[in-house]
C-alpha cells in the first residue's frame, strides 16, 4: 500500500539537501479526529436549528404549504419567488447537514481527511474551516481548472480580471 504525506516531500531533496520534519503520515490521530468531531456536532446541530426555522417559514403550523396569495399580482409573484428561494435554501442546508453526517462517518471509519483525489491528508486548516471537504485545496482549484501540471509541478493560473 502507497503511504501519502502532508506536504508529499518526504524523503526527497530541495535544493540538493534532504527534506527534514517531514513525517510520512496516512491519517489524522484519534486525538485529531476527536477535535474535527467535535467541530462537525456543533456545525450539525447549528445546521440542524437553521433547518428548523427555514421549515417553519416555507410551511404553516398545520405543516402544509402556505397557498394563501394576495389579490395583487405582483405581490403573487413576489411571493412565489420567496417560496422558490426557501425551497433552494431547504435543499441546500438538507445536502450540508448530509455532508456533516458523511464526514462524522468518515471520521468513525478513519478515512477522514484523506483528500479523495490525491490520497493526501487535507490540511487542518481547511478542515477546521470546511469540516465536510472531501478535497485538499489543490485537488479543488485542479478541478475548476485553476492550476495547471507543469513539469509534475502544480502551478497556479492566474485569471485575467477586466
Amino acid at each position: 500500500m502507497e503511504k501519502f504525506t502532508e506536504s508529499g516531500l518526504n524523503g526527497q531533496k530541495v535544493n540538493g539537501q534532504a527534506v527534514a520534519g517531514v513525517t510520512s503520515k496516512t491519517c489524522y490521530s484519534k486525538v485529531e479526529l476527536e477535535e474535527f468531531k467535535q467541530i462537525i456536532i456543533l456545525k450539525l446541530e447549528r445546521a440542524k436549528e437553521d433547518l428548523s426555522l427555514l421549515e417553519t417559514l416555507h410551511f404553516n403550523e398545520n405543516g402544509t404549504d402556505d397557498t394563501y396569495h394576495q389579490i395583487k399580482v405582483l405581490e403573487m409573484g413576489q411571493e412565489t419567488v420567496s417560496r422558490t428561494e426557501n425551497s433552494k435554501a431547504i435543499e441546500r442546508q438538507r445536502k450540508h447537514i448530509g455532508d456533516l453526517r458523511n464526514a462524522l462517518l468518515r471520521i468513525e471509519n478513519r478515512t477522514y481527511g484523506i483528500c479523495r483525489k490525491t490520497g493526501k491528508l487535507i490540511s487542518k486548516e481547511r478542515l477546521r474551516a470546511v469540516p465536510h471537504a472531501t478535497l485538499s485545496i489543490m485537488a479543488k482549484k485542479n478541478d475548476r481548472g485553476e492550476v495547471a501540471p507543469v513539469n509534475g509541478r502544480q502551478l497556479a493560473i492566474g485569471k485575467r480580471h477586466q
